[in-house]
Parts: C-alpha cells; structure tokens; sequence
C-alpha cells in the first residue's frame, strides 16, 4: 500500500479543491527508503536527514552552495563539433544532444563558472550527470582547456567537480582523445603556480577517472561516491572473486590512500576555503624576530611560585635551622 498515492495525496485534494498535485513534493531516499518533503531535502543540500546519503546535485545547486553569497558568471564555452562519427544506435547522437540540451538547457555535460569563494577568486568547473550521464566528449574537452585558460588568466585557483560515467562511446576514438586535452590543461594550471582541487562526486568513472579527475593537488570527496574505473560487477566477473566491502566508495579510497579526505556537503565549501586560502597565502603564519629574542623565547620559563609552595619552603628551612642548632 503507497500511503502517499492511497491517503495523503485524497487529503490533499479534499483541502484544495481539484487544483493538481506535483508529483515530485515528497523523494524517497535511495538508501535508507525514507520519505523526504521537497523543501526540507533542498534546504540540506539534498543530504537525506535519516541516513546522511549524498544524493546528487544539480550545476546550479553546486555552484550556488560554492560561491560567495551564490553569485558567480558562467562563461561561453568554446564551440564543438556535433556528431563527428555520425554515429547511430537506437537513435541517432545528434537527436541524443538535441534532447539532452532542451532538458538541461546547456549545451553540454560542462558548465565553467568564476567568481568569489570566500573572498578570493576562483574557477569552478562542474559536471552535470543528466546531460547523458555526465559522460566526457570533445565538447568537455574543450570546456576544460577553457576553464584553464581563464584560471591562468585571473591568477585563480581551478576546481574541478567531476560527476560522470566516462568517455562518451558516440563520439569513440575522439572521446579518448579528451583525456590528454584535460590532462594538458591541469598542466597548464600548475605551470602557472596555482592551485588545483578535484571535488570527486558520484559517480566519477571510466575515462574521467583515468585522467583529470585523480591529477588534483588535494582530492576532495563527498560521501558514498562511487569512483573507479571499470564497474564492481565487471570487476569481479573479471577476477571471478568477490570485492570487499565498500569497494570503489569514497571512505575505501580515503583508507588506501587514493583520496586525500572525505567532507560532508555542508562542510564542503568551508573545508574548500581553507584549502585554497592554505595553498595562496604566502604569508608568515607568524611575526618575524630576532635570533636573540627567539632564543629568549624558546627558554622555559621560570614557573611563579605560589603561596603554598612558598609556605612548604618557609618550613622545610625552618626545619633546616633546627636540626642545625641541635648538632
């Protein structure tokens, strides 16, 4: 029984009249099956508040919960070629793109923005997973030289947020090609001395796994996150051996060394401030002296005396004058 189709949604309509009913007002957790009112789970983040599963974020909630007061400018990304295989299975690719980007209103799977992060300048570049399961083609190739260059440009840090299943198998051979375009561009960006983080998402898999996405300085991943390359089940038809437990989540990665931590979505945009702010500010962390006074400082210090102590000092050479007048 759907309590929700069979009671609520009647006890709605007998308040409102016959106005129609969204749909989408309550979402179901995918891991704990809790029930979720539509504004609460946006208020946190679309964390569930039963089970704390990250569930998936749309470009615009990413980059609005990053950016200062959530103000920021995307930018026009380089043009691509469309369809260069003229590839078809059950539908044709360019019916595929035309359909993705009339959902999305993007033109593809990569949306380059800058603006403040906790007063300092940054580029984010964000991948959004509906736009064909965020898979990477000559068009996010593009993007991400793009997303460099303007880095390089503002003297500003680039944040990558890869959510994606991989090269994208329509445009084939041109698709891999991509992994050494994003690579080139992370070189880019160190070459110039700035920072560059990787926030891995769920999923991040195949092609962008095996390049841009694990080339970060410091790599940042929310909870649960699949990551890897190859899928668990083709893994273990592979070997014919059974995965441990966790195998290609977040926490299994941060405990073998492959992620250098795990943040919860509500501390993710502070924990990003204090890395960016660590790695740009060339600052002393402290006042600058002298070798004499440094060394004068670094002596221990002379620990006062209390009235007790002083009181237990009187006695002891009272009791000193004593012994020696008895002698």
């Amino acid at each position: 029984m759907n309590w929700l189709k069979n009671w609520v949604r009647p006890k709605l309509r007998e308040l409102v009249g016959q106005r129609e009913i969204p749909e989408n007002l309550w979402h179901k957790c995918p891991k704990c099956e809790q029930m979720i009112f539509h504004r609460d789970l946006a208020a946190n983040l679309r964390v569930c508040p039963h089970c704390g599963h990250h569930m998936r974020l749309s470009v615009t909630e990413r980059l609005k919960m990053l950016f200062d007061d959530g103000a920021y400018q995307i930018i026009e990304l380089p043009e691509a070629v469309n369809d260069p295989l003229r590839f078809r299975d059950s539908k044709r690719y360019a019916e595929r793109l035309r359909d993705a980007r009339s959902k999305n209103g993007t033109q593809d799977a990569l949306s380059v923005a800058h603006g403040k992060m906790g007063g300092m300048n940054v580029v984010i570049a964000a991948f959004n997973f509906d736009f064909m399961g965020g898979s990477m083609g000559i068009a996010v190739g593009e993007g991400l030289l793009a997303a460099a260059r303007l880095a390089v440009v503002q003297d500003a840090p680039l944040i990558v947020v890869p959510a994606s299943g991989g090269a994208r198998m329509q445009e084939g051979i041109l698709s891999l090609m991509q992994m050494v375009r994003t690579t080139l561009a992370v070189e880019d960006v160190r070459e110039a001395g700035l920072p560059y983080l990787v926030v891995l998402t769920d999923p991040t898999t195949g092609g962008v796994s095996a390049s841009f996405a694990m080339l970060g300085d410091i790599t940042v991943a929310e909870p649960g996150a699949v990551i890897g390359f190859a899928g668990a089940r083709v893994i273990e038809q592979t070997i014919r051996a059974k995965l441990p437990e966790g195998f290609q989540r977040a926490e299994y990665l941060y405990d073998h060394g492959m992620v250098d931590i795990v943040v919860n979505r509500h501390e993710l945009r502070a924990t990003l401030i204090r890395i960016v702010d660590l790695l740009r500010n060339r600052r002393p962390p402290g006042e600058l002296v002298t070798l004499g006074d440094a060394e004068e400082a670094a002596a221990p210090a002379k620990p006062a005396r209390t009235a007790v102590a002083k009181a237990f000092a009187a006695k002891a050479k009272a009791n000193k004058e004593k012994e020696t007048s008895a002698e």
